[in-house]
């Protein structure tokens, strides 16, 4: 079903049903990412396709986190993260991650980079970044980070479409 709002105007505008947004959005291929962040001694992370390059001057990006996880809070609290982009032989790493109160870095490979926050390791690229902005948009808080480090390494990324986890293809 269908919801409607009143925009900025006092306008009536209907938006599309949530069911179909996903659907139709599930679409749009994207990069696989585990987001990660130390607060007060806890280390938290959580998997997310909803990572964005804004800008190379400054190098800053944008991950999206539903803002009742923990890894949202911890980011707000101690203002910076690491994007860690999740090479093809990674999907149990992915799945792990996604998964809510889990103990998500027990046996995992990882040391803490130059902001503090946990950079795992054999993953493809990662990005320290500290956060320069944080805005809402409905569920989830966007963090605008300026990159501080980044490190990539040879290997394909693991995708996601529709659902499901898969290969890059080269053309």
């Amino acid at each position: 079903m269908n919801k409607s709002k009143v925009n900025e105007n006092q306008e009536l505008v209907t938006l599309v049903d949530q069911e179909e947004f996903k659907q139709v959005i599930g679409h749009f291929a994207s990069g696989v990412s585990i987001i990660t962040v130390r607060n007060n001694g806890v280390d938290f992370g959580i998997t997310a396709s909803a990572v964005c390059s804004v800008s190379v001057d400054p190098p800053m990006l944008l991950v999206c986190v539903n803002k009742s996880t923990g890894t949202c809070h911890a980011i707000s609290a101690a203002e910076s993260f690491t994007v860690n982009i999740v090479i093809d032989t990674q999907k149990e790493l992915a799945l792990r991650f996604a998964r809510a109160n889990s103990d998500k870095f027990d046996g995992v490979d990882f040391t803490y980079g130059e902001l503090g926050n946990p950079v795992l390791g054999q993953t493809l690229a990662t990005l320290e970044c500290r956060v320069v902005e944080e805005v809402t948009g409905g569920t989830h808080s966007v963090f605008l980070g300026e990159v501080q480090k980044a490190h990539a390494a040879d290997g394909d990324p693991l995708v996601y479409y529709r659902g499901k986890f898969g290969k890059f293809e080269k053309a």
